[in-house]
């Protein structure tokens, strides 16, 4: 799934399994074709079948025409900086557990910088991700959330970030201690590297409003290495309490488009959706894991959705009885 492209008429190119193409067999290949039309920025790829994205993403960087300026002034770019979750089993199977059982997934065991948790666990203490940068110098970081159910704070010791850029749009420039991702986000942010040289920690940990929920309550680092010794002891940023929802709405409310966007025409339609979870009673011998041995059911307007197995709904969309029975009669189906 090239995620944020906006596939204007390649729907096929989408990749979502089962919605717009059936899953590319083992040992298979599948060519996307695909025009980016007014985007810029950050965007990122992922496998889309199951929770096989949990570890299979890379970044999508669209850059803009050869002679055309960025809207902002920088000397140097960062390598994609990816934040992700790990988990100490295939994360297959913890989808496929929970989907068995009706609980919760579990939640993941770390999360990651460009794959590493970073040395505040002692598993992964020699390997944490570090980037070299110049004093003095103006970089562009591109943030990317790949995290599959977490929304995460992150934050650079000593620096402050100015926001240049989200999901692939400029933005105004928004100048900011700490920034909020949720999952499938990216943010672009200019740092200068102004501070005495010395090693400064990158953290991010998640931001989880919801009371009695669990959560990953870890925190994963990199860091941004002046030149320092490596045996310097790199400063930690302060990040926001698991809870800020302050924080939460300060940030999202301050981001704004470089641009005025007008709307194409007046609008003249509501629509109204309620999304929520539910719990569906079970049979004492189905002895499901959700609470009080029920089961956890996700819908919207009061319907779940069950993925087809043999057709892709697009293909069902387009091609009716030649795929299968048209997309507005498909069985159980629903949106």
């Amino acid at each position: 799934h090239w995620h944020g492209i906006r596939q204007l008429r390649t729907g096929w190119s989408d990749g979502p399994e089962f919605v717009t193409q059936c899953p590319i067999r083992p040992g298979k290949s599948y060519t996307y074709r695909f025009t980016v039309a007014a985007q810029e920025g950050t965007l990122w790829w992922h496998a889309h079948s199951s929770w096989l994205r949990a570890t299979v993403y890379g970044a999508l960087v669209i850059r803009p025409r050869d002679a055309v300026p960025y809207p902002f002034d920088f000397h140097g770019e960062i390598a994609p900086i990816m934040l992700g979750e790990w988990w100490d089993m295939n994360p297959t199977d913890v989808i496929r557990i929970a989907t068995r059982t009706g609980a919760a997934p579990n939640i993941s065991d770390a999360l990651t910088m460009n794959g590493q948790p970073g040395d505040l666990y002692t598993c992964s203490s020699q390997d944490t991700t570090v980037f070299a940068v110049k004093s003095g110098v103006t970089n562009l970081l591109r943030f990317i959330n790949a995290a599959l159910n977490t929304e995460l704070f992150v934050s650079l010791a000593g620096h402050n970030m100015t926001v240049v850029g989200a999901d692939a749009s400029y933005t105004k420039p928004y100048t900011t201690s700490v920034i909020v991702l949720g999952p499938g986000q990216t943010t672009d942010v200019l740092v200068t590297f102004d501070q005495p040289p010395g090693r400064y920690y990158l953290a991010a940990r998640a931001y989880a409003s919801a009371q009695g929920v669990p959560f990953d309550n870890t925190t994963t680092t990199a860091i941004f290495d002046y030149g320092a010794s490596s045996m310097a002891s790199p400063a930690m940023p302060t990040l926001p309490a698991y809870n800020d929802t302050a924080t939460v709405t300060a940030f999202t409310t301050s981001l704004s488009n470089l641009h005025a966007v007008e709307l194409p025409s007046a609008v003249d339609e509501d629509l109204f959706f309620t999304v929520g979870v539910g719990l569906l009673n079970c049979s004492a011998a189905q002895n499901c894991g959700g609470p009080n041995r029920t089961r956890f059911a996700a819908s919207m307007n009061n319907v779940s959705f069950v993925l087809p197995s043999t057709v892709s709904l697009l293909q069902a969309h387009y091609q009716g009885d030649a795929a299968g029975p048209p997309l507005n009669h498909l069985h159980g189906y629903n949106f």
